[in-house]
């Protein structure tokens, strides 16, 4: 019998220096990731800055009739600030932006953080829907994968999710588009909700409000109008989703203490959810967290195909007008979300991992 005298007695007191000790360190730690956070925004800030005045293109010049006098030209350009040196520039913009105002914006001649205050939350909840679509049918293939595993069909589901993860968001837009808007046309092709609806919303979160009010028609509407682009972004996810946690399950799968579950007549699936899952959600929270950056980013060009009014359709429009401060402050939201979401995916993963957690 092992001697337990070098232990000493178990203390209350201990313990719980021992757990103020793991909260501060997870305190400083995600303090850590909040000063390297803004650190890496205002490195993106002075690159974006740079790169949209060193390209070629004057913004001035794609807004000026063409009989404007070089003294409506200079006026415009002083209006908008280009008219100073680069450093000015930017100190002026970055001294702004820290007071709350991204400036206006040069073609809609709107205030930009309204502009993004807009566009947003139409994106998020795009992003989210298929995030879920994604989380749902990726963790389904990932358990019927497992259960068939070493058996005949495991083939065809690995043949099938590969294929899946094969066809860009984009190419199932365009599928979609064909077969569920004009072959068989089921949902509308474009826009976030029927302009014959008149609807009056307190908030940009359309999806969200129309659920809490109670107004059940227009949620359907809304929900109409997302089923195809949320498809298009959600498939590629759930196929990812889908390798990773079947190889993350079927590697539990063999460990000592399923084996020891299953010798005392635990069926399958229970193996499947109760024990294996636990050590598997870890890495999948952490890829699915980063494939969400990701699949914000991609809603540009399925925001565009089905003229979707989110920010990633008007962020193509500001690249076309050479709109700087919309640009700018697009580039700023991004990098935001970005490093938000990969914040809140280390939490998630060592909130799933107690070693993590209590190390």
């Amino acid at each position: 019998m092992a001697d337990r005298r070098d232990k000493g007695p178990y203390s209350p007191f201990a313990a719980s220096i021992s757990d103020r000790n793991s909260w501060r360190m997870i305190t400083v730690s995600i303090l850590n990731r909040l000063i390297m956070a803004a650190i890496t925004l205002f490195g993106v800030a002075v690159i974006v800055f740079v790169l949209l005045r060193v390209v070629p293109g004057d913004p001035i010049a794609m807004m000026i009739s063409p009989g404007a006098s070089p003294a409506d030209i200079s006026a415009l350009r002083a209006h908008y600030g280009l008219d100073a040196s680069l450093t000015t520039q930017f100190g002026i913009w970055l001294k702004s932006v820290l007071m709350g105002d991204f400036g206006t914006s040069i073609s809609l001649k709107r205030d930009v953080l309204s502009l993004l205050g807009e566009r947003l939350p139409a994106t998020l909840e795009l992003a989210f829907a298929a995030l879920v679509l994604a989380v749902l049918l990726g963790g389904a293939v990932a358990i019927v994968g497992t259960l068939a595993r070493r058996t005949i069909f495991e083939p065809v589901i690995d043949s099938l999710n590969g294929l899946f993860l094969a066809v860009p968001d984009f190419v199932w837009a365009l599928a979609l588009v064909l077969v569920l808007g004009v072959l068989f046309p089921l949902f509308p092709l474009s826009g976030r909700i029927d302009p014959s609806i008149d609807a009056q919303f307190a908030t940009p979160f359309y999806l969200l409000e129309s659920l809490v009010t109670l107004r059940f028609a227009i949620f359907a509407d809304i929900c109409a109008h997302m089923v195809m682009p949320v498809l298009a972004l959600g498939l590629p996810l759930a196929a990812i989703i889908a390798r990773v946690l079947k190889a993350a399950l079927s590697e539990a799968m063999v460990q000592d203490y399923i084996l020891l579950a299953k010798l005392k007549g635990m069926s399958e699936l229970r193996l499947v959810l109760q024990e294996a899952m636990r050590n598997a959600v870890g890495p999948t929270i952490a890829l699915t967290g980063m494939q969400f950056t990701f699949l914000i980013g991609g809603t540009v060009i399925v925001e565009r195909i089905f003229a979707y009014p989110g920010i990633g359709n008007m962020a193509i429009d500001a690249v076309i007008n050479r709109d700087l401060p919309l640009i700018q402050g697009l580039v700023l939201v991004f990098g935001a979300t970005f490093i938000l979401v990969n914040l809140a995916v280390d939490l998630l993963v060592a909130a799933f991992n107690p070693r993590l957690a209590n190390g």
